[in-house]
């Protein structure tokens, strides 16, 4: 298992990979994960999912950005997915990189843009702005924008990744914003994070007991593991926890019945949507969560179709499919 979860965080980094997967567009197995490249394929998916009794966080999808032309351009992109969201009346909010914002090479003007994006969501109804952790590198700069914007604006929050041993003290630091809390998507060192399952999951449930117990905000439970759905179930019912102080959430595209199920049970529940053709760091890094979704990528991947739309970049993309498949079969015995 790590060793497949590595493979996919690794090429999901991989700038060249990114760059290629992005003029190809979503077609090739992502689809199944991405809410299209346009703003009307967006609405429409938020749409649906609204009428189910489902909120929405969008997430406007980007990749190594490395000049203020492009965090600005991101920048420009997420508003006018606000903007859709507040005429269209959809319920739903936005969750922001800050290095989507220029951040890996100037956090000013990260902080700036992402200033900008809140102000505008004030008015939109106080639209709630989530600022998506990354990289453990990233985390210092991430903790210190929110204690800047904090004081001023009551949407914001951000996310704890439950491998880091840090976590326990973020979930303290934090009781008054709106929090998600997951497992954690990245490769870290031992010396900073947990490294089996049962130890992640272990302090991924002492957080959520800790948060539910102490929070004075909404606190967003992201996980697709029945075990833990269930436990938390108890847990809220055991300790008297009402259901408007937390919501379970989910990818878009994964586990969709047990996400109406849940819904169809009274919870509240939101499920993350990307948007956007800059797709490929975020789906690798979704396979490296959740291997049993090879078999699909690799179905597209390889196709006649898949083939002739790409040409000479087939080759590379088939090769990456072999070894998807190979690492597949890997599961199976």
């Amino acid at each position: 298992m790590p060793l497949v979860k590595n493979f996919f965080i690794g090429i999901s980094n991989n700038a060249f990979l990114n760059k290629v997967a992005k003029s190809m567009g979503p077609s090739l197995g992502a689809n199944r994960v991405v809410a299209g490249n346009t703003i009307d394929q967006l609405i429409d998916k938020i749409q649906q999912l609204n009428d189910k009794g489902i909120t929405v966080t969008v997430d406007n999808l980007g990749e190594f950005v490395e000049t203020e032309g492009e965090a600005l351009l991101a920048k420009q992109e997420i508003l006018k997915v606000m903007y859709a969201i507040n005429n269209h009346n959809c319920d739903a909010h936005m969750s922001v990189k800050l290095s989507q914002l220029g951040a890996e090479f100037d956090l000013e003007l990260a902080y700036q843009n992402l200033r900008e994006i809140l102000l505008k969501a004030n008015e939109f109804n106080n639209m709630h702005i989530n600022i998506d952790t990354e990289k453990y590198d990233s985390l210092f700069e991430i903790t210190q924008t929110i204690d800047r914007l904090k004081g001023e604006f009551k949407n914001v929050g951000t996310v704890i990744q439950a491998y880091l041993y840090k976590a326990d003290a973020l979930v303290d630091k934090y009781p008054e914003l709106r929090l998600r809390m997951v497992k954690g998507a990245y490769k870290e060192d031992e010396s900073i994070a947990y490294q089996t399952k049962e130890d992640i999951d272990k302090n991924y449930i002492h957080l959520l007991e800790k948060r539910l117990n102490n929070a004075q905000h909404i606190t967003s439970i992201a996980t697709h593991d029945d075990k833990i759905i269930n436990h938390v179930k108890q847990f809220v019912k055991d300790n008297n926890i009402e259901r408007d102080r937390f919501e379970f959430q989910m990818l878009y595209g994964f586990r969709t019945e047990l996400a109406e199920q849940i819904a169809k049970e009274g919870y509240n529940f939101c499920v993350y949507v990307p948007y956007g053709d800059d797709w490929f760091g975020y789906f690798m890094r979704r396979l490296a969560e959740r291997p049993q979704n090879l078999n699909l990528a690799l179905k597209e991947f390889i196709s006649p179709e898949s083939i002739k739309k790409t040409g000479f970049i087939a080759g590379a993309v088939i090769g990456f499919g072999i070894i998807a498949g190979l690492v597949s079969k890997m599961f199976k015995k």
